[in-house]
């Protein structure tokens, strides 16, 4: 039986008040204005606003200046809260909110300079795409103005007061969402960990493998090599370094693909994309919306706090995006002047730092106020903020330096606008490589039967150094020389096979002039996407849906025989091998075979590194799945590796021994939670995805709050999407935040559905009244034809200037 201590005591009266509230006073408390008038300053003509009945608007506009106001409007109706949480997050505010334990990520936030960068951004706008900012930011406050009667109750409960959004506050948001695109960082520092604990030459064993399943000249050799410049920096021992290991809700994947009329079941392409993200926080990252004027009309989503739209469709094309992955972040290696510990030299050169001085507010019930203030000193060199502790902590002259290219790659043009305004593929093409401050790779298809492929983001031509580790400074020559330029970026357009797509995985051949990115996804969930369009000749939107649920994990069909065959040897393990050796390669939740598969793999990877790595280093190393998937991979089907071998014990391991030991310890683990029979390790035992609220994730009453907790299939493997945090196993962390199938032969509709729902607001029904669809593979629609529009029309709400 629980316990009762005061301090539960507290939390479940809280939490009794919090749902009574909820569900008695919900109209009071939680409701706004869908029906009727609404009279606000800033438009220009009258804007209708019609929802359907998953609560998704539909502005109609008489000009684009109205639409985008009445965006940021409805949006901050329905997703204010969490708004406020990004804006307070990318400015590193949070510690305003969650006090002392929220100082770190502040302090991230503020030397990264999201907000500080953004400022500089909003200064060069022009004047055409400050106006289309502004007008959203209008529509934003003028619901903070005018709407504080019917808040949402989660900021009253979390004890934010809204306050008036700026240009820079969006562009902030949209530089946050970019930063989870250039994941390399996480490479750069795990790689220096590695060559400061085993050496440059046999660190290179374990670095990463990237493969392009459409390059016949790519083969598995790590092209990586390695200088004899890093220096010993104890990196492993900073802090504020290990602090950006942590990429939390920016850990991002995505599927997307368009096939052309001549593979469709129509007469016109379809794009399909189903965007991976942390989908778990109500209501999801994504707000829909439909925006119609006479300069475009448009159905899609972006992230609140952003204005127009980054995936959907208009009159002209339909488009998704994945993470791209472009290498845009370098680690520099700096040396403090030994007679000046205010300045650092490049070679002969001593230059000062650039200092910034930050005062965080951080909560602190202990004061008076309720707030004390925490000083806090940012110092740059020309490359960028310094990111590591100074020389008593590191005990050397050195220290390191964040470089990112989407603060130096600023234009006057976001192109999220024009995006919106392209009447051709050539003006669709020349609006994604305006965009610079974050990297994608966009799918898009015509109405004229046209696909392609780009990649957006803006990255350096490096002289030197792959971007793998850090970069040591000698001088002051730069080794970024110049920009890749939008029409060098990768790109494909009409492939003669009629189809192209993305995973995440290497996406450039062999022969690319320049270096990409050393951070990719396995091959294995575009692998799968290849053999799906292999296997008829056409294919129809509900063949499209079906993609984006499949659950054949090809990493398994070729790891899972090897593993089965050293279970089998044993008689302790040699069910578990019978259940591998007749699986069909699916996750699904109904099976063993996955349990035992993931569970066995995970304690094998373990054993073949943590020896030689200590466990600390190993843990960090396996919980970035991209760095060592694939190189391991290789390793098993060669059945050969030096790390086989424990070096702390006196015999020569083998793999075949690692995976029984593995599956030594997946007996020991499953038999205390599902008993001693392998049968009954059913994956949906084990593997959940669980919906939560923004203001209670953990503890006592998140289930109150939640959306509940639902066994789900796939992997991290697979094209439906389950990945789990490796040291944190096996709940789905990262899954699809959106699934989409656009077929612009369908003038109608858009099948659509989000993880959540549409609205933010605690209690209401279309915060989750779309998770059972997202679960059980239900359809749902983004209307796109006005009768349709109409038909479907369930409140109708006229603002007028």
């Amino acid at each position: 039986m629980m316990k009762f201590t005061p301090k539960k005591l507290v939390v479940l009266i809280f939490l009794l008040i919090v749902v009574f509230v909820g569900y008695f006073f919900v109209s009071g408390f939680n409701e706004y204005q869908k029906d009727g008038v609404i009279s606000v300053t800033g438009l220009k003509e009258p804007v209708r606003v019609l929802r359907d009945a998953k609560n998704m608007a539909y502005i109609y506009a008489k000009n684009s200046h109205d639409a985008f106001f009445a965006q940021g409007f409805i949006t901050a109706q329905d997703r204010l809260f969490s708004m406020e949480i990004v804006k307070l997050l990318s400015k590193g505010r949070v510690s305003e909110l969650f006090g002392d334990k929220a100082l770190a990520t502040d302090k991230k936030m503020r030397a990264i300079g999201f907000y500080r960068n953004a400022q500089k951004h909003a200064g060069i706008l022009s004047d055409e795409e400050r106006a289309f900012c502004q007008s959203y930011v209008d529509g934003v406050n003028t619901y903070i103005e005018t709407g504080q009667d019917n808040f949402p109750i989660k900021l009253k409960l979390a004890g934010i007061v809204p306050e008036k959004w700026t240009i820079p506050d969006s562009l902030s948001v949209l530089y946050y969402m970019g930063w989870g695109s250039s994941a390399n960082l996480q490479d750069e520092i795990i790689t220096q960990m590695l060559i400061e604990k085993l050496g440059p030459e046999k660190a290179k064993a374990l670095f990463p493998v990237n493969i392009n399943p459409d390059d016949s000249s790519d083969n598995t050799a790590s092209p990586w090599d390695v200088n004899g410049d890093s220096l010993n920096l104890n990196i492993f021992a900073d802090t504020k370094i290990k602090a950006f290991l942590d990429r939390s809700d920016l850990e991002i994947g995505s599927n997307n693909w368009a096939a052309n009329a001549g593979l469709s079941s129509g007469d016109k392409p379809i794009v399909s994309n189903d965007p991976h993200l942390n989908a778990t926080k109500l209501p999801g990252p994504w707000y829909p919306i439909g925006l119609f004027c006479p300069d475009f009309r448009a159905v899609g989503v972006n992230v609140p706090g952003i204005p127009g739209m980054v995936i959907g469709r208009t009159d002209y094309f339909a488009l998704g995006v994945t993470n791209s992955y472009g290498d845009a972040q370098d680690l520099y290696v700096e040396t403090v002047d030994p007679k000046n510990p205010d300045r650092y030299l490049e070679g002969e050169k001593s230059i000062a730092f650039k200092v910034i001085d930050e005062i965080i507010k951080v909560k602190d019930k202990e004061v008076p106020e309720g707030f004390r203030e925490e000083r806090y000193k940012i110092k740059l060199t020309r490359r960028g903020p310094v990111i590591s502790d100074n020389l008593k902590d590191l005990k050397t002259d050195k220290l390191m330096t964040l470089r990112c290219s989407m603060f130096e790659g600023m234009a006057n043009e976001l192109g999220l606008r024009s995006v919106l305004y392209s009447k051709s593929t050539d003006d669709l093409r020349q609006s994604i490589g305006k965009i610079t401050a974050i990297g994608l790779n966009f799918t898009y298809a015509d109405t004229k039967g046209n696909i392609g492929w780009q990649v957006s983001g803006k990255l350096p031509v490096r002289s030197e150094n792959t971007g793998l580790i850090p970069f040591v400074v000698k001088d002051s020559t730069d080794n970024w020389k110049g920009w890749i330029k939008p029409d060098e970026m990768p790109q494909n357009f009409n492939p003669e096979r009629g189809w192209l797509g993305t995973c995440n995985q290497k996406t450039v051949d062999t022969d690319y002039p320049y270096y990409y990115s050393s951070h990719f996804s396995p091959s294995f969930r575009y692998r799968r996407l290849k053999q799906l369009f292999n296997s008829k000749d056409k294919f129809s939107v509900d063949d499209h849906w079906d993609f984006m649920r499949d659950t054949k994990n090809l990493m398994a069909k070729k790891i899972a025989p090897i593993m089965a065959s050293a279970l089998k040897q044993h008689s302790d393990t040699k069910k578990m091998g019978e259940i591998l050796s007749s699986w069909d390669y699916r996750d699904d939740i109904d099976q063993s075979a996955p349990s035992i598969f993931q569970s066995v793999y995970r304690n094998f990877a373990i054993l073949v590194y943590k020896d030689e790595l200590g466990e600390g280093l190993a843990s960090v190393m396996l919980g970035n799945w991209y760095y060592w998937q694939e190189s391991l991979l290789a390793k098993v089907l060669e059945g050969e590796f030096e790390y086989f071998d424990d070096v702390l014990t006196p015999e020569k391991e083998t793999m075949e021994g690692l995976f029984y030991q593995a599956a030594l310890k997946t007996r020991e683990e499953f038999a205390g939670t599902m008993g001693e029979n392998p049968e009954e390790w059913r994956w949906g035992k084990i593997h959940k995805l669980e919906f939560v609220s923004t203001i209670r994730q953990k503890g006592f009453g998140k289930s109150l709050l939640g959306g509940g907790s639902h066994e789900f299939g796939g992997s991290g493997e697979t094209l439906y999407r389950g990945y789990y945090k490796f040291n944190k196993p096996y709940d789905a962390f990262v899954t699809a935040s959106l699934r989409m199938v656009a077929d612009l032969s369908d003038k109608d509709k858009v099948v659509a559905v989000l993880p959540g729902g549409t609205s933010g607001r605690l209690f209401n029904k279309h915060r989750t009244d779309q998770i059972d669809s997202f679960l059980n593979g239900g359809k749902l629609y983004w209307w796109f034809s006005d009768r349709e529009i109409a038909k479907h029309s369930k409140h109708e709400l006229v603002l007028n200037p």
